[in-house]
Formats: structure tokens, sequence, C-alpha cells
């Protein structure tokens, strides 16, 4: 998985996803050649690779038991992870979405990995413990339309979108779109606390945090639920609630295409030429999860923009592990953390390989992009609750 041993990295987790589901174990070598996996050798699984357009070497076990012995000194920064079983993979996201408009699902897609998609009514009945992992799509959970309202809200999908939502709303019996999707970011935490593992990108992020930290307070104007914003709502925001952000301050005009400051997009002093951030580097062996997700074939990424671009440093928790970042900018990229007995990443922009994705624009092709440094982050992610849960080393 190195940077010139292999020409297609993203298909290369699907083949190892592929591994998974025939009950097969795979290691993964963290911060060996890239983050390489080691595979049982079978024609089978050469035959897929072939096929796929993976590169892949076949080593004798001889060879294979050099490299994890090399891999076990402690004077190594690397480990070797067994990866157990093929997780199930929710994506959740509404219907009638195209695929191009949400990277995880582009990704997924091409790398063959297998996934379900789920909503609004799978998630409040309960549907997401069926999952061991859930993407949230480019979603606004603050029940204010994504705030598309200052620049959109003549254009006829967003009248159509807006509909669409309030007519789910009622269906589920909420009397407004935020009092909705509340219940279901408040569903989406209890998943986590319970044990799921939670990735989001762009305008989940932050919108899902703002969701938990206004519980019981409204904060929308009445051009998004028919009434008006509660007195103050700024002193009643519950910053204990949320998941990684903290001391923010929510944006109150409707027609503004911001949430709040947690995001950098506007505080931004980087041109798309010199936009990059990087990845911080962890002991594998005392630090195996941040260690697997930030496996790459380089540690410098190319940045790329979004509702939610990115994440202001000194808004989020200190508990919370900052994986990627642009220190000059003052930024973090990608975050990461536990909530009770689960995990959650955070990952801003839209589309790794779109540097400014607009609502119409064409889809990114992946074939054109096969080793995309910044669609790894995703994979990474995808094969996480793969991973063997080792005892503290205490």
């Amino acid at each position: 998985m190195g940077v010139d041993n292999q020409k297609n990295h993203l298909k290369a987790y699907g083949i190892t996803y592929w591994v998974l589901n025939k009950d097969l174990k795979v290691k993964w070598l963290l911060n060996y050649q890239g983050g390489s996996f080691l595979l049982p050798d079978t024609e089978a699984i050469q035959r897929e690779c072939q096929i796929r357009g993976v590169s892949f070497d076949v080593i004798s076990n001889a060879k294979a038991e050099a490299i994890l012995e090399d891999i076990s000194s402690p004077s190594q920064n690397m480990e070797a992870v067994v990866l157990e079983k093929a997780p199930k993979i929710a994506v959740y996201t509404p219907e009638g979405k195209l695929p191009w408009d949400d990277a995880v699902t582009m990704v997924l897609n091409y790398a063959e990995i297998p996934y379900e998609t789920v909503y609004d009514e799978e998630v409040l009945n309960d549907g997401l413990l069926l999952f061991d992992w859930l993407h949230l799509h480019h979603e606004d959970f603050t029940g204010q339309f994504g705030k598309f309202y200052g620049a959109y809200r003549a254009a006829s999908w967003y009248i159509n979108e807006k509909q669409a939502a309030e007519t789910l709303a009622q269906k589920l019996g909420y009397n407004k779109v935020s009092e909705e999707k509340s219940a279901v970011a408040h569903k989406i935490r209890d998943y986590v606390v319970g044990g799921g593992f939670m990735f989001a990108m762009c305008s989940a992020t932050d919108s899902f945090d703002i969701a938990l930290s206004a519980e019981g307070v409204d904060i929308c104007e009445p051009m998004f639920d028919g009434d008006g914003s509660d007195a103050g709502y700024q002193n009643k925001i519950n910053f204990n609630k949320t998941f990684a952000f903290t001391n923010y301050q929510l944006e109150r005009s409707p027609t503004v295409y911001e949430f709040s400051s947690i995001d950098m997009t506007q505080k931004r002093k980087v041109s798309k030429t010199t936009d990059y951030f990087s990845l911080m580097e962890f002991s594998a062996k005392w630090d195996p999860i941040p260690s697997m997700l930030c496996q790459n074939h380089t540690a410098l990424v190319k940045g790329f923009m979004g509702q939610t671009t990115s994440f202001t440093r000194d808004e989020i928790k200190s508990n919370v592990l900052v994986m990627g970042e642009n220190k000059t900018n003052g930024e973090a990229k990608y975050i990461h953390g536990i909530k009770g007995k689960g995990f959650f990443t955070f990952y801003g922009g839209h589309d790794p390989e779109d540097y400014q994705h607009r609502v119409g624009d064409p889809k990114t092709e992946l074939d054109l992009h096969p080793t995309s440094p910044g669609y790894r982050l995703i994979l990474n992610n995808v094969l996480f609750p793969a991973a063997k849960k080792k005892k503290q080393k205490t």
C-alpha cells in the first residue's frame, strides 16, 4: 500500500473487505509500506485482485514471519492488527439522493464494499442496531434545511426537499422537522454510546452536535419551522451534550450559508494550490486506533471544501483527538473521539477530489483517482470496526 507499489489503493480496501466476508482473517500492517494488508494466499484472492486491478506480492511463510517479527520490534513504530469480521455498513441518506452527492457512498461503490441505506424511519425504529458502522450523509440535523434558504429558496429542488422533509416529519408524528431531526440525532447518539462506530463528513458533523446541544431549544427562524426562535437561544445551548465541539456561536441569520463558528470555510487564508492538511503520527503499538485511521501513503493530503470545510481548533473538546490539521490556518480537518462504548470520526469537507463542490457540479470519477489519499481516510474508518479488540497494556 505504498506510494509506488499499489496502483489502486481504494480497491485494495474492497479486496480486504471481500476476504473478511469469506470468514478469513487479515493482518493490517500499520505503518508498514503505507499500511499494507497481509492476506491469506489463495488462487481465488489472487484472481480477485487481478480482476479489480489491485497490486499484490506473493510472499513465502518465512518472509511473512520475518516481516511480522520486524514489525513487533519495540524499535519500530509499526504494529500488526488482526481484522476478523467484515463490518455491516449503513449509510444514512434520504431516498432519491444520487450516489455522487456523497463521497462515502461513491467510494464504497468504487471499492465494491456492500452497504445498506437507512433514513429517519429506520433510525427512529432502532434499525441501527443491525449495523456495526454508520455514515451520516451531508445532513442538516438542525431542521434549517441545509441553510440553503438565502441562495436557493426559490429553486424547485429546495422547495421539493423542504416539503418532503415536512411530510416525513408529520408522518413520523412530529410537528416540526427540527423536532424530528433532533429525535434522529439522539437515536444516533444512543447507537454510538451503545458501541456503534459513526463516521460523518461536511455539514453532518457540526449540525449533529448542534442538534444535540439545542435539545428542547428552538433555534429555527419562521421560514424554517413556521414560528420564531427562542429568545436568547445562544445562552441555552448545552455543550455538555455534544460529541466533539464546545463554546461555539450559532449563526443566527437564515440567509447566511453557515451553521456556527465551528466551521472554518469563511475564515480560511489558503488557496486551492496551497491547501493541504497534515496527518498526525501516532504510536502504532500504544495508539493503534488513531494509527489505523491515519494509514496512508503520504502524510500530506490535499485539502477540499464543503459547507463545513474544517473545524475551528479552539472549539474542539480537549478529549477529542485531532488526527489531521492545517496548523497555519488554526484548523482541524480530521478528528476522532470516544462516546460511551462507541467511536466517532468527523471529516471536514465534501469530496476529497472535488476542491469546491457546488450544487449541480458533475460527479467525481474515482477511476481517475484510484490512489486518492483523501479517500483512503474514509476507507480506513470503514475497516476500523473489523479490528480485533486488544486488552489495554496497563
